[in-house]
């Protein structure tokens, strides 16, 4: 990751909940954001097989509203942090039995900018005076995400 992404991480986390990360920080995200997407296209891939489907839509994502609502957030915090470029190196996705249509794949790094969103905002929810997520941290806030997506 280039220096600039590495600035506008630290940006993205500082603008949506006051956090201060680092490059230990930036690898824990990408691989939440990695886990993450998964799990949404897993399921999403169900949704679409049970449909009779060999491709997986937008409308197959189990998109929360308390999600939506991140995503549309984070819309407004990207217009001054321009995070969206990076996710969409980011927003890379395995191997399914059911392949994205473009309208999907073209939704990932918002998708991927909301779940960046709730997870900023996670870490303050669970620890309201945090300042510099700390390992434990991290796998606190993973937990609450698995237990939920």
């Amino acid at each position: 990751m280039t220096v600039m992404s590495i600035a506008r991480f630290e940006r993205f986390f500082r603008t949506a909940a006051g956090l201060n990360v680092d490059k230990n920080d930036l690898k824990r995200y990408s691989d939440f954001v990695d886990a993450k997407l998964y799990d949404l296209l897993t399921v999403a891939q169900a949704t679409a097989k049970a449909n009779g489907r060999d491709v997986i839509r937008t409308c197959d994502l189990p998109i929360t509203k308390g999600l939506q609502e991140s995503i549309h957030h984070f819309r407004k915090i990207d217009q001054d942090v321009e995070l969206k470029p990076i996710l969409e190196q980011l927003a890379t996705h395995p191997a399914l039995d059911r392949t994205p249509d473009e309208e999907t794949e073209a939704a990932y790094p918002d998708i991927i900018g909301g779940l960046s969103l709730a997870l900023a905002q996670s870490f303050k929810i669970l620890h309201p005076d945090l300042k510099n997520p700390q390992t434990q941290h991290w796998d606190e806030v993973r937990a609450v995400f698995d237990l939920l997506l």
